[in-house]
């Protein structure tokens, strides 16, 4: 098998043959079972595999008087195991939750299963969904591009299931970067939106104020196009306007930034010329192009990000663990939400760090349309049982390869990923990030498109 940018079903066809009579959702769902099955073994994305419920409700699907006009009909789609399906049980990474069934689908599933989409399964994340690489207990989830390498975390199995081609989109979820580093890793277009576009609901019941991590993480997309991108972000918002990518009409001030916001990073050059790239080709496109940094060194505005975050990512899996037997927990989130639990009660917890970075990004994408920069710093760490290992040694590969997406996460601003090529040693896909105001998820989906008509990417990853 190997890849074919024009043929590989996407989610936008799969839906338009469907509603046209010219497939079925029973047909399109067979097919995908047929490719898990076939491909899973070596990737391991999904947790469960829903064959014979997913049949069933493909075939409601195609009996619905309404087929005609569903935007997502009959295409298939894995939502990572980390939101509530109903009728499966919500492991999260973890064999200290229940294997019981949950009574009720999460609010983006019950709009996707509207929508027409037949859930084929769930997906693999690390416990919690805590670290940037997909391991756990259940096993380790592999980059289809590499299987030496992971595809990221934590949405690593959807991502991993999108880029085998055995699914065209996947939900995914995004708390320090959870959608784009995954997207980063295995080529896709991964968008989180802003704050309060899509309903977020995460966390454990009765985690309260602690929900979300804090009101940092959000439900995204996971798609090979910027079409199927919009299609599943549509869907989830319940706003079909996202659906329609409109031409880029107004000239953009863009600002790219090549410095990571950790300070210490180092940045592979192959990362920083995928943020080069597309600052050139925005610039061949007559849009204004400027070389800026959102954290300049001097701001106290980037250390309050900072800490904003990491207390926020501690004491968010402190809220979660604390549902759970702590004894069955890796060690690695017993010592994450150990630091949760002090840091939660202390003033580091304060609105006002959090507020001062906001009012920075705020005034920087007042300043500028969109941010561009590189959307990892080096090319994804190995596939390897990372949760059996120590905390330090996750955390210092997690900052060394993965330190640009976070910071958009504190300021509740949407930020897509969109592939630029191949690098040149690693041979896995590069990417640049693109963040905008609150708002303007329409103008990132736009430019991910237009990159898409002027660099057309591989859809799916060589040999699936």
């Amino acid at each position: 098998m190997t890849s074919d940018t024009t043929t590989a079903p996407t989610a936008s066809g799969i839906a338009a043959d469907v509603r046209a009579g010219r497939s079925t959702a029973v047909d399109a769902v067979t097919e995908a079972l047929l490719r898990i099955r076939a491909r899973d073994d070596d990737v391991a994305a999904f947790q469960v595999v829903r064959t014979d419920r997913a049949l069933v409700e493909a075939a409601a699907v195609d009996a619905r008087s309404d087929l005609d006009a569903l935007p997502l009909a009959g295409v298939p789609i894995a939502i990572k195991d980390n939101v509530p399906v109903e009728g499966e049980p919500m492991r999260v990474g973890s064999t200290a939750t229940s294997d019981a069934p949950q009574a009720t689908d999460h609010p983006i599933v019950a709009r996707i299963r509207a929508a027409g989409g037949v859930v084929v399964g769930l997906t693999r994340v690390p416990e919690l969904c805590v670290f940037g690489a997909t391991d756990s207990a259940f096993g380790i989830t592999r980059n289809p591009w590499d299987l030496a390498r992971t595809p990221g975390g934590s949405s690593g199995g959807s991502a991993a299931a999108v880029a085998a081609g055995m699914v065209p989109i996947a939900h995914g979820n995004d708390g320090m970067g959870s959608v784009r580093i995954p997207a980063a890793c295995t080529g896709l277009v991964g968008i989180k939106p802003g704050l309060g576009t899509v309903p977020a609901e995460l966390g454990f019941a009765g985690s309260g104020a602690a929900a979300d991590w804090y009101g940092m993480s959000e439900n995204g997309a996971l798609a090979t196009t910027a079409a199927d991108a919009a299609l599943l972000l549509s869907v989830m918002a319940d706003d079909p306007s996202l659906a329609e990518i409109a031409p880029i009409e107004e000239r953009l001030r863009v600002a790219v930034s090549f410095r990571p916001p950790v300070l210490g990073i180092p940045l592979d050059p192959a990362w920083a010329a995928a943020a080069d790239m597309l600052a050139s080709m925005l610039r061949r496109a007559d849009h204004e192009v400027r070389q800026a940094d959102p954290m300049p060194l001097t701001d106290p505005a980037g250390n309050a990000a900072a800490i904003a975050g990491l207390v926020r990512w501690f004491a968010g899996t402190a809220a979660d663990a604390d549902t759970l037997d702590s004894d069955l927990l890796e060690p690695r989130v017993r010592r994450h939400a150990r630091i949760g639990r002090l840091v939660r009660r202390t003033p580091l917890m304060s609105e006002r760090f959090r507020q001062t970075w906001i009012d920075r990004a705020d005034a920087f994408l007042r300043e500028f349309d969109i941010l561009v920069t590189p959307a990892l710093a080096q090319p994804p760490i190995d596939a390897r049982r990372w949760f059996s290992g120590g905390w330090a040694s996750t955390m210092l590969a997690n900052a060394r390869y993965a330190p640009f997406a976070a910071p958009w996460n504190v300021a509740g601003m949407p930020a897509i990923v969109i592939p630029m090529g191949i690098h040149p040693q690693a041979g896995t896909p590069v990417a640049a990030q693109v963040v905008a105001r609150r708002g303007r998820e329409a103008l990132l989906l736009s430019v991910a498109a237009f990159v898409e008509r002027e660099r057309p990417w591989l859809r799916t990853a060589p040999g699936f």
